[in-house]
């Protein structure tokens, strides 16, 4: 009810000595809020709509008046039983209000039914019936429930005379980056959503999605896929989208897709099938063409439509163009963005992107999990349990160092989208080797100083293209805008010929500045948030500032009219107050008499009763009229006009949004590449040299994470071509480094990839189009495969799809079955790569046990092979890692060794080699229960005597009892 009482103004007139004020002197006062009846002509400012539930939800303080059909208008009354309903735990009320009061009510434009708000709070399922059916149509409509709902904004506060002045001087001139901008950045950070539309037909794959974060629908033209979808699975890796919209005649590759998504457990988005029929081409090409799109000229006719949009999306990709029509479908029936605003409301589209995978390099789950580049772990504190994880000890928890939120986001992107593309990887590098510099080392911190205060753009732009903007939003952008503009003066001084910061210098035209002044002229941010509301600075407007200083001037003049209007009073009162509430106007209040019990006491002669609080009686008298007439609503005509300022300075930052997009992207790319610099100095990295050839020559090459952990950290060599041999085979002892090594390759060549610095002295890396692995089986019981066969489905993987230009990382394949078995498949699959050309043999790491692949000779003599072991030392019977790469073979695997050092009983351990020397030499392995030599020849001496006292002679000896009863039991107990 406070937005009704806004900022009340009370002088009372009291003919008593009080302290400070001497006899008859008026006295400011603040009124409580009335609640026992009040009598209200209009809800809204005139010519203005109220808030919508969603806005005053995010306020944290909504009330809602609830009235009868047949009553007509809302119910303001408080009788008993009458309840005030705060945020959205709402209570209805059935009580009628009274149509005296009712009269000359001027009503707000926008009302809701409460079927409507029930469907808002409960969406309609819009697989169900669509927006366009008449059972959606029955839910959209106000008026149809039998009760209506208003909400309106609250005022936190009354506003003396005193506040209002001080709201009203506001900031002059002066610097704006005086004003204290503390504002809680998590209000724009908003959860993200992705609905994704794609269609697979004939090997081909469109798709196109829509990012409800930043209003952005991108679009992937149409591109060859292979049998099993993996660019698919890569985009939907990367995407996560919550909703995935296909067609019911779909690809049958598309069909078994959907089914091995299904039965991920980590993974389980919306899967939505929706008619053919929608997918069709020119009936998508009509829903696009339809679209609302704010960033599209606002001169531009209907039929330059469609030349327009062909500059935004490739019209000849078929499959992606019927994509978007369902895509726009499902947007406008979900209401994706806008589900509690008016039913006119479209969804806010602000630009189409492109959507591109070219030249990116191809890595599955399975070896972003074994090379430990992402790794999510709880948060530590008890308080943050339930907001999400953090990144836990990873290559993208070292290497990010960003100062903004878009350039992490942008981190990780490259993370998910690695490329080869040679120019992207040096136009990253020279930006790298800038601030790698130490004569840099202060410009780069006074640019992450700027990137601090990068805000999210595209969450803003949002709220003012659905007019939700908040104070905090305008400082957010002038802060991101005053920022920008000294990030572009600080790079415009560097040197021009890095590419990165002559676009910096480039693309920020004066739009830049110009919204930053246009900013720092208008918007009061002192009085913004004095008042928790838009205010304006003087000299922007002459009818404001004409308005603010009436209010100003209010205090001294009403004065005067209490105590005019005391001298007419009756003499039952010794005081009087006149004041001002807005959307009411001026009232005459006075202290209620003892006598004034019931509501036809409260009658006096000339005066028109408005309601009652707190012991005092508040009525409307001629003088108060004169003043409603003369003076008008003063508080809510001044905010009306501010509303006017802060809507026009949204329509003119709306029209020039495109620069702060391009701003955005900008800066993200360089905090990314300042995160990248500060990294390899902080590690002592070096920066790679890029090569087409298919080539690793890596010197004194370290693990990036190990190296962290570890207070002594061996670096190895790396050199794998066509010459030196793409096909390692290495071998070594349990715990010997062999799986270390095989990571620190795949994470160089990572970071290589992504246009960082390596940990290296030196690195000549080619330019690899893949990274697969078979070194980590993640199981999993939905899965219904068992290990063995998750293993082959890994190395199927590298077998089938990698190329020449691929690295394969292979640890311990064949382990998960029979020995034999195990040792046939490995042979088999490095016979499969030594008898490819050496053009088309990938670069392949492979660490493994099985010494008998070599020993056996079951590899062929290549060119293309060699073969490499960690160095061990004995020293006694202590086993001593060197962790020293070399060229050979390890002849043995000390598993004993191992065990010992793992904690094995020393039994065991001694059992085990006495096992493993019979079985190496061909002897018979005897059981640990078997009895001595000299036991063995006593029972074996039994046994011969017993069948020499046997009298074959005698007619009644029972061989056959002699043979079952002693004979056999003694022959059984000597063996």
């Amino acid at each position: 009810m406070s937005r009704l009482f806004g900022s009340l103004v009370l002088f009372c007139f009291l003919p008593s000595v009080v302290p400070l004020f001497c006899y008859k002197c008026v006295v400011p006062a603040v009124t409580p809020l009335p609640l026992d009846c009040i009598g209200i002509p209009t809800l809204c400012p005139p010519g203005q709509s109220c808030l919508s539930i969603k806005a005053n939800a995010q306020r944290g303080n909504v009330q809602v008046v609830l009235r009868e059909k047949s009553c007509g208008l809302p119910s303001v009354c408080g009788h008993s039983g009458k309840k005030i309903v705060m945020g959205l735990n709402f209570t209805f009320t059935n009580e009628c209000c009274d149509s005296n009061l009712c009269n000359g009510a001027a009503f707000p434009r926008s009302v809701f039914s409460i079927s409507a708000l029930l469907c808002l709070l409960l969406p309609i399922d819009s697989e169900t019936f669509g927006v366009d059916s008449k059972e959606f149509s029955s839910f959209q409509k106000p008026g149809i429930g039998e009760s209506t709902l208003r909400v309106w904004e609250s005022t936190p506060s009354f506003l003396t005379s005193k506040s209002m002045a001080e709201a009203s001087n506001g900031t002059r001139g002066g610097d704006l980056r005086s004003v204290s901008l503390d504002v809680d950045e998590n209000e724009n950070e908003e959860s993200s959503e992705v609905f994704l539309s794609v269609l697979v037909h004939h090997g081909q794959v469109g798709l196109s999605f829509y990012e409800s974060k930043d209003c952005t629908l991108y679009v992937m033209p149409d591109t060859v896929d292979n049998r099993d979808l993996g660019l698919l699975d890569r985009i939907l890796q990367e995407l996560s989208p919550r909703v995935l919209i296909t067609s019911a005649k779909q690809d049958r590759s598309l069909a078994r897709f959907f089914r091995a998504l299904g039965s991920n457990p980590d993974y389980r988005p919306e899967i939505v099938v929706y008619p053919n029929a929608d997918f069709g081409l020119e009936v998508s090409k009509q829903r696009l063409l339809s679209a609302h799109l704010p960033f599209l000229p606002p001169s531009i006719a209907e039929k330059d439509r469609l030349p327009y949009l062909s500059s935004c999306i490739p019209f000849d990709s078929a499959l992606m163009v019927r994509t978007i029509g369902a895509l726009l479908k499902c947007l406008d029936r979900r209401r994706v963005g806008v589900e509690l605003e008016e039913s006119g409301m479209p969804v806010p589209i602000l630009r189409f992107l492109t959507y591109t995978l070219s030249d990116v390099v191809y890595m599955d789950k399975d070896a972003y999990s074994v090379l430990q580049i992402f790794k999510f772990e709880l948060h530590p504190s008890v308080y943050k349990l339930q907001s999400g994880q953090k990144e836990g000890l990873s290559l993208y928890g070292i290497l990010n160092r960003c100062r903004c939120k878009f350039g992490s986001g942008l981190l990780r992107k490259w993370f998910h989208r690695p490329t080869r593309d040679l120019s992207v990887l040096r136009k990253r590098q020279e930006v790298i080797r800038f601030f790698t510099s130490p004569r840099n080392s202060e410009l780069m911190k006074t640019l992450q100083s700027f990137l601090r205060n990068i805000m999210n753009i595209p969450v803003l732009l949002r709220k003012m293209s659905l007019s939700h903007t908040k104070v905090a939003d305008w400082q957010n952008l002038y802060k991101t805008v005053y920022s920008a503009v000294g990030i572009r003066d600080t790079v415009r001084s560097l040197p021009q010929t890095i590419q990165l910061f002559r676009q910096i210098s480039e693309e920020f035209t004066d739009d830049l500045h110009y919204i930053a002044t246009l900013i720092s002229k208008v918007v009061d941010f002192e009085g913004s948030l004095a008042e928790n509301r838009f205010t304006v600075k003087p000299n922007v407007d002459p009818a404001i500032d004409e308005k603010k200083r009436r209010m100003m001037g209010l205090s001294d003049f009403l004065t005067d009219v209490a105590r005019s209007e005391l001298e007419i009073l009756d003499s039952r009162f010794s005081s009087c107050s006149v004041l001002y509430i807005p959307l009411i106007g001026f009232l005459l209040s006075v202290p209620r008499l003892p006598g004034m019990v019931e509501k036809e006491n409260f009658e006096i002669e000339g005066l028109d009763f408005i309601f009652v609080s707190e012991d005092r009686l508040h009525y409307r008298s001629t003088r108060t009229k004169e003043l409603d007439n003369m003076l008008g609503d003063l508080h809510c005509d001044i905010r009306d006009m501010e509303t006017a300022v802060m809507t026009q300075l949204q329509a003119t930052v709306l029209q020039r949004s495109s620069c702060l997009y391009k701003i955005v992207a900008l800066y993200a790319e360089l905090d990314c590449l300042m995160s990248l610099a500060q990294a390899s100095q902080d590690y002592g990295y070096c920066a790679p040299t890029y090569t087409e050839c298919s080539r690793l020559n890596l010197q004194h090459a370290r693990h990036p994470l190990l190296e962290l952990c570890a207070p002594v950290y061996v670096a190895n060599p790396c050199i794998c071509s066509d010459t030196e041999g793409k096909v390692k085979v290495i071998t070594g002892p349990n715990s010997s480094g062999k799986s270390i090594y095989l990571k620190q390759v795949g994470l160089i060549a990572f970071m290589a990839l992504i246009g960082s610095d390596v940990p290296a002295k030196e690195a000549e890396i080619g330019l690899i189009d893949g990274i697969f692995t078979r070194m980590q089986s993640r199981e999993s019981v939905s899965v219904g495969l068992s290990t063995f066969m998750i293993d082959l489905n890994q190395m199927a993987q590298a077998l089938n799809y990698s190329t020449g230009m691929s690295l394969v990382l292979v640890d311990e394949f064949g382990k998960g079955t029979n020995t034999v078995d195990g040792l046939s498949l490995l042979a088999a699959c490095l016979n499969h790569w030594l008898n490819r050309a050496p053009a088309q043999c990938p670069l392949v790491f492979l660490a493994t046990n099985f010494h008998s692949v070599l020993q056996l000779d079951l590899l062929p003599r290549s060119p293309l092979l060699s073969l490499l072991t960690l160095e061990t030392a004995i020293d006694g019977e202590e086993l001593i890692f060197l962790y020293q790469l070399k060229e050979g073979i390890c002849q043995s695997s000390y598993a004993a060794n191992i065990a010992t050092l793992a904690g094995l009983p020393p039994a065991v351990v001694q059992r085990g080699l006495e096992v493993s020397d019979l079985y190496r030499t061909g002897r018979t392995i005897q059981r640990i229960d078997q009895p001595s030599s000299e036991e063995l020849i006593t029972r074996c001496e039994s046994v011969v005597e017993k069948f020499l006292s046997l009298d074959l002679d005698d007619p009644s000896t029972d061989l056959q009892s002699f043979l079952k009863d002693e004979l056999l039991p003694a022959v059984g107990e000597a063996l």
